[in-house]
């Protein structure tokens, strides 16, 4: 076969230099036709749209042809030309074919459709599929457009560390990281593990957070933010949570809540342009295929300011929703949780626009948040979405070393994990504010997907570790 240099499907389909001669090379899609001439669907990733090449079958050895299946990967020269129908300007007429790989019937993505279901259970294949192409290309946008979004904007992309010998949140919630053999543990007289031939020498997990790192950087560089994986033992089997997610997380020395807030909502806003400007194929087939109110939902995002409203604000919208008759599955009351159906609720038929919720109950949030002069509430943020609840949660943090301490004692978060923390309170401290995102949360909003396990390669869920 002649050495023609290779043609990506995506710049192939804008050239109009009809009457070239040019190589593509791609998976098999659909192959159809009659006895004389066949129509090859291929795709190389580069693009959600195939490029079509005609087989002109007296050209073509039979047994050549017999390999051309669904699935089988070819390397096709040919002729450029206007194409007639296909929906596309630009088809290829083949003059060689080289079979790359074959692929046989047991190929589990013959040309039917699938249910989500199943593409999990096949996710070393699924990104094969339109849908997961789509996903991925989004997802790949979204996270330069984070980096973009902060780096021009005077951030600094800091790494903090993923495993981690402090448990600011709770160790019920973390993965152990250990070299020991768990048969065979070491314990002391009190029936406590002894850590001393451990790897660290001291008990070890998976981050759930970078923020308290992002913090000491923030009070040293200004305004960070993280972007890496983050691992939680929760035995949640939703369709909105994973045990290992990426999370986006800005820290900003002298912002306070009205900056954070503002910074949050610049911020998505951001993500969603970069989406409609960037990825307008994939988006509008998502939106076709899965979820005809996408693009008008992230048209609408775009176009109004979100709501700033206090926590004790939104409780009594949902007390009267209920009072007239609204039925919710949890109970409302202030000083609750809220549940992603009353976050929902706000959103979607209350203001019919994303809301931010201010001022929660301190008790219902973690300990390094502001606290208000109310003494009740402190100065935390969740930025509250349609058909997701809550994708962003956020706080000014406590800058007081006297008032973080007693929060600190208060809660009995042991001393040991946190002295380096209290530290950015003794040595000059400063007002600072921050957030978190969850990446997945921001691309199951940006696709329409309905299940966070289709907006990650490989999904890390209970009793799920597969691939």
């Amino acid at each position: 076969m002649e050495k023609i240099g290779r043609t990506k499907i995506i710049d192939l389909l804008k050239r109009e230099d009809f009457g070239a001669t040019v190589n593509v090379k791609g998976w098999v899609r659909t192959r159809r036709g009659s006895k004389q001439v066949n129509f090859i669907a291929l795709n190389d990733g580069s693009t959600i749209n195939n490029v079509q090449i005609v087989v002109d079958l007296a050209n073509f050895n039979e047994d050549l042809l017999k390999l051309i299946t669904t699935g089988a990967c070819l390397s096709v020269n040919g002729v450029m030309v206007e194409s007639v129908g296909s929906g596309q300007k630009v088809e290829i007429q083949a003059r060689e074919i080289d079979v790359l790989g074959t692929c046989d019937n047991t190929y589990p993505l013959q040309k039917k459709g699938h249910s989500m279901e199943f593409l999990r259970e096949i996710a070393h294949l699924r990104p094969r599929t339109n849908t997961f192409g789509a996903v991925f290309r989004i997802r790949h946008n979204m996270a330069i457009a984070i980096h973009k979004f902060f780096h021009d904007r005077g951030f600094f992309y800091f790494h903090t560390p993923i495993i981690t010998a402090s448990d600011c949140e709770g160790a019920g919630q973390m993965f152990q990281v250990t070299t020991m053999n768990l048969y065979d543990l070491k314990k002391n007289e009190a029936g406590s593990i002894v850590y001393d031939n451990d790897f660290f020498g001291k008990q070890a997990s998976l981050t759930v957070s970078g923020q308290l790192e992002g913090e000491l950087a923030a009070t040293a560089l200004g305004a960070i933010y993280t972007f890496g994986p983050t691992f939680r033992a929760e035995n949640s089997n939703t369709p909105r949570h994973l045990a290992e997610f990426w999370m986006i997380e800005p820290e900003v020395a002298f912002n306070d809540i009205a900056d954070n807030m503002d910074l949050a909502e610049e911020f998505i806003k951001y993500c969603v342009q970069w989406a409609l400007d960037n990825c307008a194929d994939d988006v509008k087939f998502l939106n076709d295929m899965f979820d005809k109110g996408l693009i008008e939902r992230l048209l609408g995002v775009l176009k109004e300011d979100f709501v700033r409203l206090a926590y004790t604000d939104g409780i009594k919208i949902l007390e009267e929703a209920v009072a007239k008759g609204h039925k919710f599955e949890f109970p409302v009351y202030w000083g609750v949780d809220l549940a992603s159906e009353h976050e929902r609720y706000l959103v979607e038929e209350h203001f019919k626009r994303p809301v931010i919720l201010t001022d929660y109950p301190k008790e219902i949030k973690a300990f390094y948040m502001k606290q208000n002069e109310d003494g009740k509430t402190v100065r935390a943020m969740d930025v509250l979405f349609p058909k997701i609840g809550e994708i962003i949660g956020g706080s000014e943090r406590e800058a007081d070393y006297e008032k973080l301490l007693a929060r600190i004692k208060e809660l009995g978060i042991p001393m040991k994990d946190m002295w380096w923390y209290l530290d950015t309170r003794k040595f000059g401290s400063c007002p600072h504010s921050g957030f978190g995102l969850g990446f997945e949360r921001l691309l199951l909003f940006v696709t329409g997907m309905s299940n966070i396990r289709d907006v990650i390669p490989f999904p890390r869920t209970p009793k799920n570790a597969e691939f």
